[in-house]
């Protein structure tokens, strides 16, 4: 009996261990904003550096044009490890900036380490409000979703296991792409309509979840976006909040959210979080205290961030659900 109690401690204890190990502490925030400007200024809190130099182990395809529109010739990046010897699965990283701006290298800081890592990795360009209203910048993403698919013979990609990764305005886009998968009713302006959209995981930093609560609403990038006011078109609005579209067949959904975030407030996710619990939807919500928008651009963030999406992919994308 002693000796069967003592295996069990060992065993137990070792469990434990392994538990510990792997366990992901979020780095430590700030009071406000104030004290993250003099940290930053004091050289305190290191920056990533946002344009990385692509290193020699990585293929890179850029700027290849996978849509053409009457605005535009919008254009993606693939990246992969040279040493890949069969099909791996595909990230694709949307940029944020108010639907208004930002450029498909912004998110080279994530594409690049996750190509080293071993998946195949994309971040593309799409419409800005300014040159189209919704919904044209989320049939741009979806149109993107398919060239890949399509391609993915060419490019060594596995496009039955793919991931979209967005933050703020991409973090919106990659939702409603991910939780709209096939409706038809956002699929009217792709070349490639038989190819399905489905992805099998969904990163989601910081981007809104509900473009009808007052403070979207009452943020001047939002009306720009939706071509509209709410007063105007409340349907509208509602119809490009990612969360009417949520269902128990959506895929895993990993979170974070910065809880003194002025540009996207972090209640936008905790009521993502809450939808997804109703209807039943993996999903993993890391509400980082203390911690901005942007917030990733911080190297203690953007460790934090990766270290957990690792884990998260592994599940996912690679099949270890162990």
């Amino acid at each position: 009996m002693k000796r069967l109690i003592l295996i069990i401690c060992i065993l137990f204890s070792s469990v434990f261990l392994q538990e510990k190990a792997v366990e992901i502490k979020p780095p430590r925030g700030y009071y406000n904003y104030t004290f993250i400007k003099w940290a930053v200024s004091l050289g305190w809190l290191e920056l990533v550096n946002t344009k990385p130099a692509i290193p020699n182990t990585i293929a890179a395809s850029q700027d290849i044009i996978y849509k053409k529109t009457d605005q535009r010739q919008l254009k993606l990046d693939i990246f992969k490890n040279k040493s890949l010897s069969k099909p791996a699965p595909l990230i694709i990283f949307i940029h944020g900036g108010s639907w208004t701006k930002g450029d498909k290298k912004d998110y080279f800081a994530y594409c690049l380490p996750y190509a080293e890592k071993g998946y195949v990795t994309a971040s593309l360009s799409y419409r800005f409000s300014q040159e189209a209203i919704f919904p044209a910048a989320l049939e741009d993403i979806i149109c993107g979703i398919r060239w890949l698919k399509k391609h993915s013979d060419e490019y060594g990609i596995d496009s039955s296991r793919v991931a979209l990764v967005g933050g703020s305005a991409g973090g919106h886009l990659a939702m409603m792409a991910a939780y709209t998968a096939d409706e038809p009713i956002f699929n009217s302006d792709c070349d490639d309509s038989d190819i399905s959209t489905t992805v099998q995981a969904i990163v989601n930093i910081y981007g809104p979840s509900d473009l009808t609560t007052d403070f979207a609403i009452s943020q001047s990038a939002t009306p720009k976006f939706m071509g509209t006011t709410f007063d105007e078109n409340p349907n509208k609005y509602k119809e490009a909040s990612p969360f009417i579209y949520i269902s128990n067949n959506d895929p895993p959904t990993l979170i974070f959210h910065g809880t003194i975030d002025k540009i996207v407030p972090v209640a936008q996710s905790d009521f993502l979080a809450k939808e997804l619990k109703k209807y039943n939807v993996y999903h993993e919500y890391h509400r980082l205290k203390g911690w901005p928008h942007t917030m990733d651009v911080a190297v203690p963030v953007n460790i934090y961030t990766q270290l957990v999406m690792d884990r998260f992919f592994q599940k996912w994308l690679r099949g270890d659900n162990n």
